[in-house]
């Protein structure tokens, strides 16, 4: 359970982070696959649900253990999803990678990942010098 709005910021860097770093991953296995026939793209869905939670809007539960039932209303249960693109391809092999997308895709998550890791270092960075009472 989230207690004041110092952990809610670090649990949502967490997330976004985790979502980022699992779009790396689909976006670098869509272009490995960029020749693959039939192949069709996938996608990793996370903004849509974080906007949601932070809207008020309840997550599906996934319960792990019966005993820990929660009411699905906190950042705490959001993870990303992955979807397969299954619309139609351009091409004669069935294969809907746009490899020019995959790129642009590729380098926008990398700067939000970026800024998602600046922001953690700065939060980290002014909790030291919390710590330290403001010394050096």
């Amino acid at each position: 359970m989230i207690r004041n709005i110092d952990e809610l910021s670090y649990m949502m860097l967490k997330k976004s982070l985790d979502a980022t770093s699992a779009r790396d991953r689909v976006i670098a296995h869509n272009i490995a696959n960029v020749n693959t026939k039939g192949y069709k793209a996938f996608r990793v869905v996370f903004e849509e649900k974080l906007n949601g939670v932070l809207k008020g809007e309840r997550l599906a539960l996934k319960v792990t253990n019966e005993k820990h039932l929660n009411d699905g209303s906190g950042i705490e249960n959001l993870s990303y999803d992955l979807k397969k693109d299954n619309s139609s391809s351009m091409r004669l092999d069935g294969n809907n990678v746009d490899i020019d997308n995959e790129m642009a895709n590729l380098a926008a998550n990398a700067i939000l990942y970026n800024a998602l890791v600046s922001q953690a270092n700065s939060k980290i960075a002014m909790r030291r010098f919390i710590i330290s009472e403001g010394r050096r």
